[in-house]
């Protein structure tokens, strides 16, 4: 398993193709969930060669299942905020970690402001939803953190019901063939364009870099 703390995510370099952001509440295909709604409706946007992608792969679910999108784009300034809540509280609970264990576990679950997927507006936090547009059992809650999860919320736990592993696949195997990779970590964290998207895949840059939203 590569965590995004892992110096290759780092070394891999920036690169920009300009595409534009897309609001996803305006995809009248795509459900968007409104757990993270913002003011400034940031958590909505979303890349458009990554959305194309998306759609793709929305496409290829089972009929009756659907996406439901919990967040895409975070502000920088947001993440930061993250990054640094989640070491406090990891330092707080864990006092006998070091720093460089503090950082390695706390990466399990906010990605260290330097390499944000989130940031590029190329990634993307999702779930299943059925016929009904209830969401589907996927082991754990999206964002469950590695602690409080037991380690459930890896994409690969082998400790979650067989109908949640199931979800998981199907989920997994429809984001993959639209070419999108997976953080094994959270299951359901998705990207495209960004480091640890070209490192996974072999390329050698990004497509995305961190933007601002206008």
């Amino acid at each position: 398993m590569i965590l995004i703390s892992d110096p290759r995510v780092a070394a891999v370099p920036l690169d920009d193709n300009g595409e534009a952001l897309v609001d996803l509440r305006t995809v009248e295909s795509l459900a968007v969930d409104s757990r993270l709604a913002d003011a400034r409706g940031a958590y909505a946007q979303l890349r458009e060669g990554a959305l194309e992608r998306l759609l793709s792969a929305q496409r290829a679910l089972p009929r009756g299942l659907r996406l439901l999108v919990v967040e895409a784009y975070r502000p920088l300034r947001l993440q930061e905020s993250y990054f640094d809540d989640y070491r406090a509280e990891l330092r707080s609970r864990f006092p006998a970690w070091d720093e460089p264990r503090v950082f390695e576990e706390a990466s399990k679950y906010v990605s260290p402001p330097a390499v944000a997927p989130h940031s590029t507006g190329g990634t993307i936090d999702l779930t299943l939803a059925g016929p009904d547009g209830r969401e589907l059992d996927m082991g754990t809650a999206v964002n469950d953190s590695p602690v409080a999860s037991g380690n459930a919320c890896f994409t690969a736990a082998a400790h979650i019901p067989a109908p949640a592993r199931r979800n998981r696949y199907v989920l997994g195997a429809a984001l993959r063939s639209a070419g999108f990779v997976n953080y094994p970590t959270e299951w359901w964290h998705w990207s495209f364009g960004d480091r640890y998207w070209a490192l996974a895949m072999g390329a050698p840059r990004t497509r995305y870099g961190p933007v601002d939203l206008a």
